[in-house]
């Protein structure tokens, strides 16, 4: 059985990304669908796998991860923020794979990679 997770550490403080809000949205080509709305813990991952079972399917997603307004809650960023929304769009082609989709964020850059 497959399934999706994330993990936000935030870069700039060297810590994980608490209370940070994303969206996770399927895409079939021009038209988006959001699945869920979730907001990291302590350790900047959401509670519960953000798919499992049979809602993992093979298809297209976006990760959007609200940057800006994480970033905000810790001080005034420039406006308009460099960052503010980050979307992260990737593919499944294995319904029984466990993806992890982590992100690596500061206000002016990010890094992602398929985790495990």
């Amino acid at each position: 059985m497959g399934s999706l997770s994330t993990h936000v550490l935030d870069t700039a403080r060297g810590r994980p990304a608490a209370g940070l809000t994303l969206e996770l949205w399927t895409v079939v080509g021009e038209r988006r669908e959001l699945l869920k709305t979730v907001t990291t813990n302590p350790d900047g991952r959401t509670d519960a796998p953000l798919l499992t079972g049979d809602a993992f399917q093979v298809g297209v997603y976006d990760l959007i991860f609200f940057a800006g307004g994480y970033f905000r809650t810790a001080g005034p960023l420039p406006e308009p923020a460099f960052l503010d929304e980050v979307v992260v769009r990737f593919g499944v082609s294995d319904e029984d794979a466990r993806l992890h989709v982590p992100l690596l964020l500061s206000p002016y850059g990010y890094s992602t990679y398929r985790g495990s």
